[in-house]
């Protein structure tokens, strides 16, 4: 990895309260060849000197998307180089291996933006969806029991940082579907209890012991289908990617839930759990060693199927 650059967005959107698409394709426009520039003068490299040109195309954001595709396309006319499409969630599930010697089998976790999946992953980074989300992906839910409580947006690293702060009890929530004969997630019903508890206990609840007991119910849930595939599916290591990963908490417990089993677990660092182009490029080294290109047509989709990739 010679190079990772990455521009956020957040303090764009904090005001809003969540991501404004038309905000974001925007800033996308202003700043997307400042970025590549910047890639390649800290890996100190040219254009010329590239083998491929890798640019997640689904799902996301339909402005975001485009923007990115017309610029690698444009590189790669350029440049004369191949274009190789990637599923962005795949980027996510590869992730880990740019840190760790993640061994084959092994399941993974992905908690990225509107997703929330297990993937039992074959040599050879073959993927099988074990189970998805049916509503709110835990992201989702973390953005949303934040504004519950008032605390901004993003809601994830303020909620962390409450509940590890919060020394008392902290609220009993339920852990949604972990009694269920499948690996799918469900984060509404949660995020409803949370709701609930605050309009019973309007002018009585401590903010740190929400937190709390929100995210001990959401990690557990997590970790609980987690384990439950990996011990189905007899693979002796679990990986967990995407923005939630980031975690404290949650990287905390899938250690200890890890060792207790005998298992290994492997979370990448910081700078690779949120979206970056490292990961993209990692699938697309792949997919051009495969030959799986893509000509002057590509275009972005918003939605794509997760299954196959």
């Amino acid at each position: 990895m010679l190079s990772n650059v990455v521009s956020s967005q957040v303090p764009l959107h904090e005001r809003f309260g969540g991501i404004v698409p038309e905000i974001a394709a925007r800033r996308h426009a202003e700043i997307i060849t400042r970025i590549i520039d910047r890639a390649l003068r800290e890996a100190n490299v040219e254009l010329s000197d590239l083998d491929a040109i890798a640019v997640t195309n689904r799902p996301g954001l339909i402005g975001a998307l485009l923007v990115g595709v017309e610029a690698a396309k444009a590189l790669a006319f350029v440049a004369q180089k191949p274009l190789v499409p990637v599923h962005h969630i795949e980027g996510h599930i590869l992730a880990p291996s740019l840190a760790h010697p993640v061994p084959f089998p092994h399941v993974c976790l992905t908690v990225a933006g509107g997703h929330t999946l297990l993937v039992l992953v074959r040599e050879g980074w073959k993927m099988e969806v074990l189970g998805s989300t049916l509503d709110d992906a835990v992201g989702e839910a973390y953005d949303k029991v934040a504004k519950l409580l008032g605390l901004g947006f993003p809601g994830g690293p303020v909620i962390d940082r409450l509940a590890n702060e919060w020394e008392g009890e902290p609220v009993e929530f339920p852990r949604p579907m972990v009694q269920a004969d499948n690996y799918d997630f469900s984060f509404a019903g949660l995020k409803t209890a949370v709701r609930y508890y605050l309009e019973r206990n309007a002018d009585n609840y401590a903010v740190g012991a929400v937190a709390a007991g929100f995210q001990i119910a959401a990690v557990e849930t997590l970790l609980a289908k987690t384990f439950r595939a990996a011990e189905a599916f007899r693979v002796q290591a679990v990986t967990v990617t995407g923005g939630v990963s980031a975690n404290r908490y949650l990287r905390r417990r899938v250690a200890e839930e890890a060792q207790k089993r005998g298992m290994e677990a492997f979370v990448p660092p910081l700078s690779l759990c949120t979206d970056n182009g490292a990961m993209i490029a990692a699938v697309g080294y792949r997919r051009w060693l495969r030959g799986e290109l893509a000509d002057w047509t590509l275009t972005a989709s918003p939605s794509a199927p997760i299954e196959g990739f």
